[in-house]
């Protein structure tokens, strides 16, 4: 008579799996498990498995159930001798990880290599970078976006044609430098103190570096619908009455300043700059140090329906501003 051996049962005919997937650690495939039902984590190389949890087979491994002779329950993940790969004269077993350069992290799988980009910035910004341009930065390695843009260009050609047909003329040659500087980017929040960016390489090495300075599109503890007028859904501009002092970390600003800020609307449209200039600003702090930041300074804005939330990743698949949208 031949011995039989009771084994565990993982799957279930009536199982509830949650309602969210689970994440992964990088590197690890979210794969329906065993039991043809939910979504799991795939075992890697030398974790136990069972017929519920399944080894990650993207990366050539299976379940080993020779080690629980005679159950055959719990197995060990383990690597399929397959055929290794070469790629730019070097070799690789089957399954192993590899990144041939600093963009780009492969996986051998029986004499087949599959990579994953590290670069995910693939996108410009279009909102508000009507020409992008993918440069390399200097101690990076993946490109980065800049704007190759100038007002010039924007006041001078019609709007259906590219400013790529008018390249060069923004650009100024400085001890054989070609300087480019991008637009700032916007805002990085929608009231009280943010940051917004640019890169340029407008310096005695000509190195592309990214500059900072602050923004204060509308302040946060102001109720601005209270000052739009009857009748109106919008008030494009808002300033206070009296002269204020720009404070950093209990430091303050040596002058006081009476500054314009965007408005609000009571609709669906939004208020952004669109004649503004960078100011220095002195800041004094209690011990007596000093210290300047640039500020943004407004001196006008428009109202418009191309709304955006800072840092929304959806803001990619936006189109550039339509003068269509503009209301005053």
């Amino acid at each position: 008579t031949t011995e039989s051996y009771p084994r565990r049962q993982y799957c279930k005919f009536f199982f509830e799996c949650p309602r969210s997937p689970p994440r992964c650690a990088p590197g690890v495939s979210l794969v329906t498990d065993g039991c043809a039902c939910c979504k799991a984590c795939a075992r890697q190389r030398g974790e136990s498995c069972t017929e519920a949890d399944t080894c990650d087979f993207h990366r050539g491994l299976y379940c080993d159930y020779s080690g629980d002779r005679p159950r055959y329950e719990i197995g060990v993940c383990a690597q399929i001798v397959g055929v290794g790969c070469v790629l730019n004269g070097v070799r690789y077993k089957n399954g192993e990880t590899f990144q041939p350069n600093c963009k780009y992290n492969c996986t051998c799988i029986n004499g087949a290599v599959g990579c994953v980009p590290m670069c995910t910035n693939s996108r410009p910004p279009l909102v508000w970078c009507p020409n992008p341009k993918l440069i390399k930065m200097a101690g990076k390695c993946c490109e980065q976006w800049v704007c190759d843009d100038s007002r010039k260009i924007r006041k001078t050609s019609p709007r259906h044609i590219s400013s790529a047909a008018y390249e060069g003329e923004d650009e100024a040659w400085q001890k054989n430098c070609i300087v480019h500087t991008s637009p700032w980017s916007p805002c990085s929040k929608t009231c009280g103190l943010g940051i917004s960016t640019r890169i340029s390489n407008d310096n005695d090495q000509c190195r592309l570096l990214k500059e900072s300075r602050l923004c204060n599109m509308r302040p946060c503890e102001v109720d601005i619908t209270q000052h739009i007028k009857p009748g109106k859904k919008c008030l494009a501009v808002y300033r206070a009455n009296e002269p204020m002092n720009y404070t950093i970390s209990g430091c303050v600003s040596k002058s006081p300043y009476r500054p314009k800020y965007c408005g609000v609307c009571t609709d669906n449209r939004c208020c952004t700059p669109y004649k503004s200039k960078t100011i220095e600003v002195t800041f004094q702090c209690p011990d007596g140090t000093e210290f300047s930041w640039k500020i943004l300074w407004i001196n006008a804005c428009f109202c418009n329906l191309n709304c955006r939330n800072p840092n929304d990743i959806f803001a990619d698949l936006a189109h550039y501003y339509d003068y269509s949208e503009i209301a005053n």
